[in-house]
């Protein structure tokens, strides 16, 4: 590690030991059930999980990324885990935050009061099947207004599935990939809420971050991790 990815991995650390089993970021969330649903398309992307139509099981972490205090609006994140998306054992994770949907405002987080009211995005770039652009989930048009809050996110979602698009955005553009539904609350989440999302261990070869600030993310998320394993300081 060089000085600065250093500093991550004991800022991170020390933040998660702070929060005992939870995540130094992103500490309040709920788990959920779901599902991405794939379509049947002309144009190909160069990615097998994208180019062959299918259901794909995903368990999903809704959470506030500051872990403000409520009615205030903070940061949400959406991590998802897509099961044997590359193969029999082998999943894909995303990490996505509330942002904008402009060329730029795409790679910046924005607070919101609403679960509903834009995109979550990776915010940095990845590579699909050669192509540079962000990924993003877009709530379907129309619908209802949740707050942002983890009770509230996963009760909505058990009266009716949260319906999101899947798409891709490069230069002013979004190109539709796949449908995202969340189904509610996954009935072992009080044992899975430590779980670690990391998108740079669980990628596919051609649908993966791109190579800036990896190996300062990667030390942030190996200090959470090493902190959330940590006795908490008495």
């Amino acid at each position: 590690m060089n000085r600065l990815d250093r500093l991550a991995f004991r800022t991170a650390r020390a933040a998660a030991r702070r929060r005992g089993s939870r995540p130094a970021l992103h500490p309040d969330g709920v788990i959920m059930t779901g599902r991405i649903e794939v379509p049947a398309r002309v144009t190909r992307w160069d990615v097998p999980w994208l180019d062959i139509p299918g259901s794909h099981a995903v368990t999903a972490r809704w959470s506030r990324a500051a872990g403000l205090p409520r009615p205030l609006p903070d940061g949400a994140g959406m991590a998802l885990r897509v099961a044997d998306a590359a193969g029999p054992g082998r999943p894909l994770d995303l990490l996505l935050t509330t942002s904008g949907r402009g060329r730029w405002s795409r790679h910046v987080p924005l607070p919101r009061t609403s679960a509903t009211a834009g995109p979550y995005s990776t915010l940095l770039p990845y590579l699909v099947g050669g192509r540079r652009g962000v990924l993003a989930v877009f709530p379907e048009p129309g619908a209802r207004r949740i707050l942002t809050d983890p009770a509230a996110v996963g009760a909505a979602a058990a009266v009716r599935p949260l319906a999101f698009r899947l798409c891709f955005g490069s230069g002013a553009a979004w190109r539709p990939l796949a449908r995202l539904f969340l189904l509610g609350e996954e009935p072992t989440a009080r044992s899975q809420q430590g779980a670690a999302f990391d998108p740079y261990s669980n990628l596919l070869p051609d649908l993966r971050p791109v190579d800036r600030l990896r190996t300062l993310r990667v030390a942030a998320y190996a200090g959470s991790r090493a902190g959330r394993q940590a006795r908490p300081p008495g």
